[in-house]
């Protein structure tokens, strides 16, 4: 192994993405010490090599990169620089020198989290990713990273375990800000296949061959595929929970209103997803969007 290879990792946040991440970085050998709130989760990974640690401070002792793959900003800057967190450890402890964000947080907080991470004399590599549950599980995650570029050079090693491609998109916050992009088209484009789906039923086709229907035309992708069979059949494990989505579109209409650009499409699909909420549909799966499109017929 080059020497980066033998570097010591730590991961915070082995949840339904995270764990499969850690999965394949302990099947590169790498070395993973994992945190994470609920221990369960983490303990669970023991079984195939890591090491868990009851707090991230502790993971700053242990690792020089820390990866994280949390809920949200909160949690971010909770386990960064809560009174446990990795840079609570103090300087002459400290061997983590960079951080590599996998969460999909606000592009303006990502800023000002790497700037007091920088101010500790530790980098910032804001790295969310695309290609969802299965992705992480076949190790073809798209990665969108912000930061440094020798940072980013440094940490991309790392992330081909688990990772098909990383590109390299600009300062800090420039990762975040292509995550949203990439949000705003698929919650578009799942909203779009679920209508379509709600159409086809209430005309008396079979939605379910829908993908077969459209294979190889405009309309054919890899969402079209994997979600028209979420909507048609009972049983499927989830992939992630609507309001995932919501905060994700939330966060495009902030960015929206700070840079003045007009997404009216985006703005529809928020409001569908406050629907689901209203709905209790908050907790359901990706494709739950066909059901906020449930209305019984009137007449």
């Amino acid at each position: 192994m080059q020497e980066q290879d033998k570097t010591e990792l730590g991961f915070c946040g082995p949840g339904l993405m995270g764990a499969p991440m850690i999965r394949h970085l302990l099947r590169a050998g790498h070395a993973v010490s994992v945190w994470n709130r609920t221990a369960a989760k983490a303990e669970a990974l023991v079984a195939d090599g890591a090491r868990v640690v009851a707090t991230p401070r502790e993971l700053a002792r242990r690792a020089e990169v820390v990866l994280l793959c949390v809920a949200d900003g909160a949690a971010v800057e909770q386990t960064v620089f809560g009174d446990d967190g990795l840079l609570a450890t103090p300087d002459d402890a400290r061997r983590v020198r960079l951080i590599v964000d996998h969460s999909s947080i606000p592009p303006g907080l990502t800023r000002e989290l790497a700037e007091r991470a920088a101010a500790l004399g530790v980098g910032w590599v804001d790295a969310p990713v695309s290609g969802g549950v299965g992705g992480a599980q076949a190790g073809t995650l798209a990665v969108m990273a912000g930061g440094a570029a020798q940072d980013v050079a440094t940490v991309e090693p790392v992330l081909a375990a688990y990772a098909a491609r990383v590109t390299h998109m600009g300062g800090p916050g420039a990762g975040q800000t292509t995550k949203l992009c990439n949000q705003a088209i698929v919650t578009a484009t799942v909203a779009a296949i679920a209508e379509a789906v709600s159409l086809a039923r209430r005309s008396g086709i079979d939605a379910a061959r829908l993908p077969d229907a459209l294979a190889g035309g405009w309309a054919d992708s890899t969402l079209l595929r994997t979600f028209v069979p979420r909507m048609t059949q009972d049983g499927l494990a989830p992939i992630g929970a609507l309001k995932t989505f919501q905060k994700d579109v939330d966060t495009v209409a902030d960015a929206a209103r700070e840079t003045g650009t007009p997404m009216p499409v985006a703005g529809t699909v928020q409001q569908l997803l406050r629907l689901a909420e209203a709905m209790g549909l908050a907790q359901a799966d990706f494709s739950g969007f066909v059901d906020i499109l449930q209305t019984p017929r009137q007449g």
